[in-house]
């Protein structure tokens, strides 16, 4: 990984100079346009709307259109004297519980390495926010935007989030908030127990991005020269008479489903089974306890 930014931690009088780096990477089938015909690849020009002169990107700058459609030109040199009092540094501003802070407000995880000489204060506030339970709540200036933070650790690294600021979360405003919607109790007891049906430990490799594989899958053949194999298509289920019946229906799909898994996670190569009990002191007798058996782990 490269880093994309330097800067410092500042946490009270304690400055930790880090590194940033992405946490995440999109992992999308890359395509470009090109000519039907022959393959070639499309350009764009960048055309003065006024002149229809191409424009060299050296004269190119940024405008904010006025509701008048006038056009107010902003140079490099405005955005260079524009307050960044958090330029180059993470002001730690106040450390709050984790689930204070609603995910809606995540934007974008990157990690944080700190410089050798940096090592020890950011060991020191890691090992300290981690034991505390918290998240620190940060600013922070990354491309002239500047941006609230959270900071947390995982894997015993530095984790920092940008936020969004809270006038750029839409609020929800859909007529049925408004009516008056009843749920019976059996209702409401069976989607619960569909819930409980489907009750797992999370394992995010368990789930695939089956759309890009399809997708790799036809290009793939196109290289290959060979003819694509279209997957089949599933039978379309009969719509239950009401809500109940479907909530009961899911039920019993789900308990069926959860079976199934279960019945291959004991048979399979790849299950990860607890270790066996350690085996005791022989008894006076001279006959020894059988370790206790192996249990499949639970299945997500």
């Amino acid at each position: 990984m490269r880093s994309i930014w330097k800067g410092a931690i500042s946490f009270g009088l304690v400055t930790i100079p880090v590194k940033l780096y992405s946490a995440t990477e999109q992992r999308d089938v890359a395509f470009h346009q090109v000519h039907r015909e022959d393959g070639g690849r499309i350009k764009y020009k960048r055309v003065c709307t006024v002149d229809g002169e191409e424009v060299p990107y050296s004269d190119i700058a940024k405008g904010y259109e006025l509701p008048s459609g006038e056009m107010v030109i902003l140079t490099d040199e405005d955005f260079a004297d524009l307050p960044l009092s958090s330029s180059r540094r993470i002001d730690v501003l106040q450390f709050v519980e984790n689930d204070e802070v609603d995910p809606i407000y995540f934007a974008k995880s990157y990690y944080l390495e700190p410089d050798q000489q940096g090592a020890k204060p950011y060991v020191l506030l890691r090992d300290a926010l981690e034991s505390s339970g918290q998240v620190a709540i940060v600013k922070v200036a990354l491309r002239q935007r500047e941006s609230l933070a959270t900071l947390r650790v995982r894997e015993g690294i530095f984790v920092l989030e940008t936020m969004l600021w809270p006038d750029e979360v839409r609020t929800p405003d859909f007529p049925f908030l408004d009516e008056d919607i009843e749920i019976r109790k059996q209702e409401l007891s069976m989607a619960t127990s569909l819930i409980e049906s489907m009750e797992g430990e999370f394992d995010p490799s368990e789930y695939k991005d089956a759309y890009r594989e399809a997708l790799q899958a036809v290009i793939d053949a196109k290289i290959e020269g060979k003819e694509v194999a279209r997957p089949a298509e599933e039978g379309e289920e009969e719509p239950a008479a009401d809500l109940l019946s479907a909530l009961r229906a899911s039920v019993e799909a789900a308990k069926k489903s959860r079976g199934e898994k279960d019945g291959k996670a004991s048979s399979g190569k790849g299950t990860s089974a607890k270790k066996p009990a350690a085996r005791k002191s022989p008894s006076k007798s001279g006959t020894k306890k059988e370790p206790a058996k192996t249990r499949g782990r639970k299945s997500a």
